[in-house]
């Protein structure tokens, strides 16, 4: 049966991370295999100490411990096993005991053979309308590519690399530190294990078999993409190392402000002026939409608009939105009313809005109605307060 992590590591359910953190590096010190000439008592005892460690160094994973014990922890990095489980305690003992101990006791080794590029970022602005219909665009992007003089060699054509004499082809050397041995890269050929004489390095390259420049690519951004949509374009990222492949190029997406439209999710918003007479009566207006295939080329939707209408109603047109990214969904087209005064009335336009204004009753101006209402009750509570302090003063 598994022992409870806190009396692995001597410490008590309250303990905070600097208390946990001190009680694991005296046990790791203690425990380490190579302080105990390998054995296998030593062995067992450290990878319960890094497993305890691992589990409530971890917030999330304390906190379940704490509530359910080791169930609660089984399968999220609780318990080592095997080779790969040795691997992982030294993760643990490097990662609390810093870099200086580089990768200690046989922990990770640095190939020597191909490596793999980076991988890259390229952040692109696109146009609403290319998020709603999609579109093929070009980019241009910097990375690193094979030098073309040596091949990616970083030799000159026909020389040769030879072993370097400082590792004799490891790539790493070791050092005895008391009790530790520590591994780094070896410094003369930074982990190739092998050098180039200087004569005989690529004067392109300078022995680094790798140029930048800036590379073409055509990118498919594709409909309904939005802010922070990422698409990523395998084997475009930097070039690898020694034979390795390329990285990949993560584009990442956002969306240029429209002078129109907003967005909210699948849905369009614009805002459109009303005459006040259409408002009034009722009518029909024209609205702006996006290029799609239910569109007639005009880029034209019609509005019904009820008699009325009051400033920020809104008419839902439906299927005018943008596309569902992963599917055949497609928002609305939200279409806000703003109801526009007329201005510089002739004298004639102005005598029929003074008769306009005198037919009307209440009941045609609702909202003006019970707004007056409010303000009577408002000043009528005011005034009602102030009398008395009125009456006191006289």
């Amino acid at each position: 049966m598994a022992r409870d992590y806190y009396d692995v590591l001597g410490v008590d359910r309250g303990v905070d991370a600097a208390g946990l953190k001190s009680a694991y590096r005296k046990l790791a010190m203690e425990h380490h295999p190579d302080r105990n000439g390998g054995s296998e008592e030593s062995m067992a005892k450290f990878k319960e100490i890094s497993e305890a460690y691992s589990v409530l160094s971890d917030d999330q994973k304390r906190a379940a411990y704490d509530r359910f014990g080791h169930a609660g922890v089984n399968g999220q990095g609780g318990g080592f096993g095997g080779q790969q489980g040795f691997h992982d305690v030294n993760d643990i003992f490097a990662q609390v005991f810093g870099d200086a101990f580089g990768d200690v006791f046989g922990g990770r080794r640095q190939s020597t053979g191909p490596r793999r590029g980076s991988d890259l970022r390229f952040d692109l602005e696109i146009t609403l309308e290319q998020a709603y219909q999609g579109a093929e665009v070009e980019i241009a992007v910097p990375t690193t590519v094979a030098c073309e003089t040596c091949t990616g060699s970083g030799a000159k054509p026909g020389a040769k690399p030879s072993t370097c004499g400082t590792c004799n082809g490891a790539g790493r050397i070791r050092q005895a530190n008391g009790f530790f041995q520590m591994e780094r890269t070896c410094p003369s050929c930074g982990g190739a294990g092998q050098r180039l004489a200087q004569a005989d390095v690529c004067t392109t390259c300078h022995g680094h078999g790798q140029v930048r420049k800036t590379r073409k690519l055509a990118l498919k951004v594709p409909a309904g993409v939005d802010d922070g949509s990422r698409i990523r374009l395998s084997g475009e990222g930097d070039a690898g190392q020694r034979g390795g492949p390329r990285g990949d190029l993560y584009v990442f997406l956002s969306v240029a402000p429209h002078d129109l439209f907003e967005r909210d999710n699948l849905d369009l918003l614009v805002t459109v002026p009303v005459p006040m007479t259409v408002a009034a009566l009722g009518g029909e207006i024209e609205a702006p939409c996006l290029v799609s295939s239910a569109c007639d080329g005009q880029c034209k939707a019609p509005v019904s608009v009820p008699a009325g209408a009051q400033t920020g109603k809104t008419v839902r047109i439906k299927g005018k939105g943008m596309p569902h990214l992963n599917g055949r969904q497609r928002g609305d087209l939200v279409v806000e009313l703003f109801v526009e005064t007329p201005t510089d009335l002739t004298p004639r336009q102005k005598e029929l809005m003074q008769e306009l204004a005198a037919s009307f009753g209440e009941d045609q101006s609702p909202r003006n109605s019970s707004f007056a209402g409010k303000a009577k009750r408002f000043w009528a509570d005011i005034l009602g307060a102030d009398e008395p302090r009125r009456e006191s003063a006289q």
